[in-house]
Parts: structure tokens; sequence; C-alpha cells
């Protein structure tokens, strides 16, 4: 098949070129390279260096003609989002407009799949695991662009019957991580921990999070090109890990026995984030592989390899 993917320069897309290649379809990246970085691209994938919102990536990819359109360019810091609402809008909102525009003009395109939120969209649920079932809650602008997304698909399948598959995902960490968005905390404490510096945790530690392995958001994606499933589904492991065993499993992983520091909560954080799976199970055929002890270990493995 013919694939675009946005944000193909970046932690979790550029692995999902890498799947997709491996698996023999031709793909095409767009990426403006805010966030991604140059040695991320494949060597057997075009690359279109360009910013979604643009006319340059609007008419490389109405050229390409995909089949399929994998969405991962976006704006993702959730506090850039509240001190400029109207670019994460612009970027998230008119970012994804202007690719499925593009792409539809194209001719060939049967199936978006997108990179969805889940550890934003639903808030601070009292239904934990948290399923698809409940209501999206707008507890920032970043949460807001990225729900607005998945209507725009839904909107699109009811007028020209385009197949979508919004990937709803917890909280995404491995190998090339940025220290952009929440799951960023692993890539900051291992950064520091690699430099033999401190880390601080904010508040008492007991946030918890669903941290999901990028390798297994990658094998997501693949089964998203052929599911017949159309909608958002949940991509998470249904555990809560907190911020305290974050920085226990890394420091373990490096022979650490120095402990974190603590500094004042930071206001608006959500307390428990967690997913339920059942969905992704049923409708993909999809399950994590890796837990949370293991993924740190790889991602340190990683991060010493490369950093």
């Amino acid at each position: 098949m013919k694939i675009v993917v946005t944000g193909g320069a970046g932690f979790i897309a550029s692995q999902i070129v890498d799947a997709y290649v491996a698996l023999g379809h031709e793909v095409m990246i767009v990426d403006n390279l805010s966030t991604g970085v140059r040695k991320n691209l494949n060597g057997a994938a075009r690359f279109v260096e360009a910013d979604i919102r643009s006319e340059t990536a609007a008419s490389a990819v109405e050229a390409f003609k995909p089949e399929v359109l994998n969405l991962h360019g976006a704006q993702i810091d959730v506090r850039k989002s509240v001190t400029d609402v109207r670019l994460d809008a612009d970027t998230n909102i008119g970012g994804t407009i202007n690719m499925v525009e593009a792409a539809r003009r194209g001719g060939a395109l049967t199936r978006v799949v997108y990179a969805a939120s889940g550890g934003s969209m639903y808030g601070d649920s009292q239904v934990m695991p948290t399923p698809e079932t409940e209501p999206p809650a707008g507890v920032s602008p970043y949460a807001v662009s990225k729900f607005t997304g998945e209507l725009y698909l839904s909107c699109f399948k009811a007028m020209y019957g385009l197949h979508y598959v919004a990937l709803r995902y917890a909280n995404v960490y491995g190998p090339r991580q940025n220290l952009h968005g929440e799951a960023g905390v692993v890539a900051i404490f291992a950064e520091r921990l690699l430099r033999g510096e401190s880390c601080t945790i904010y508040g008492d530690g007991g946030q918890t999070r669903d941290f999901v392995y990028v390798g297994d958001v990658v094998e997501a994606n693949v089964k998203a090109l052929t599911t017949a499933y159309c909608g958002g589904v949940n991509i998470a492991t249904t555990t809560e890990t907190d911020v305290n065993q974050v920085y226990a499993l890394l420091a373990k992983n490096l022979g650490v026995q120095t402990p974190a520091k603590y500094g004042p909560e930071r206001l608006g954080e959500q307390r428990r984030s967690v997913l339920a799976n059942g969905k992704a199970k049923q409708v993909l055929g999809w399950s994590p592989q890796v837990d949370v002890a293991r993924g740190m270990a790889q991602t340190i493995a990683w991060y010493r390899e490369h950093r």
C-alpha cells in the first residue's frame, strides 16, 4: 500500500514508518522537524520537510495518492496548548483537515489511522480503568483539539464513507522519546540519571499513568491497517504506575541509589489515569506485550547506547 505518515521523524511515528517499510509498504513522511529529528528518518521512505498546515505538504500528499493516511504530526505539549491555544488548534485541527482533504483529492484514500489521546481526553474519570464509552472531558486545549480531530474523521466517514481508526494512546514511552508530553517523565529522568544529575518529582509522586511501550503502540498501528473496525479505541495496558515507581525502576536499571528530590505539586495535574483495553483486544486483536518493568529496562538500554 501507499501510506503517508505525518510526524514520521518523531518518537512514535518514525518507528511506525520502520514497521510499514519492513512490511513492504511504500511510505512518504511529512514532518517539519520541529520536534522530530532527521536521524529518525527511514532511508527507504520518501521525505517531505513541511508543516502539515502548509500548501507544500498538501500538494505533496495529493500527488503521492496515498491509500492510507497515518496522522501523527501534531502539537503534543499540553502546557504549550494552554499558553498558545491558537497554535494548538491551528496545528491539531487545521493540520488534520489539511492532510485529510489533500489525501482525498489524491483519489485513492480509503483509510485514516489517527493518533488520538486517551491519556488526556477522558480527564479525571470516575471509572477506572476508563473505557471508550466514557465521555470526553475538555480539561486542556490539547485534549479538545485532539478529540476534535476524531469528530472530523467521524464526519468524513458519514459524508464520504472514509474508514478511520482513532488509536487513543495512554502514556507512550520508550526508545527515541523526546521530552514532550506527559510520558516524557521517563525520558527526562533517564537523561538526568545518565548524566549523574538528580531528578525532581513534583508533588508526592503518587500520580499514576498508564505507561504503554512504544513497540506495542507500533503493533497497534500495523493492525489498524486491516481491521474492519471504524472508530476510537484505547491503546493501553490497564496498569497504573505512579511516578515514584517510574523513578525507582529507572534508577534500579542504572544502579543509582540516590533518592529523588520532591518539589511543589503542579496545579491542574490529573491524579490518576488508566485506560481499559478490552476493545483493542476485540477489534484489533491487540494486547500489550511489554510490561512496565521490561519496558523501562529496554528504554534505559537504548538511552545508554544512543545518548
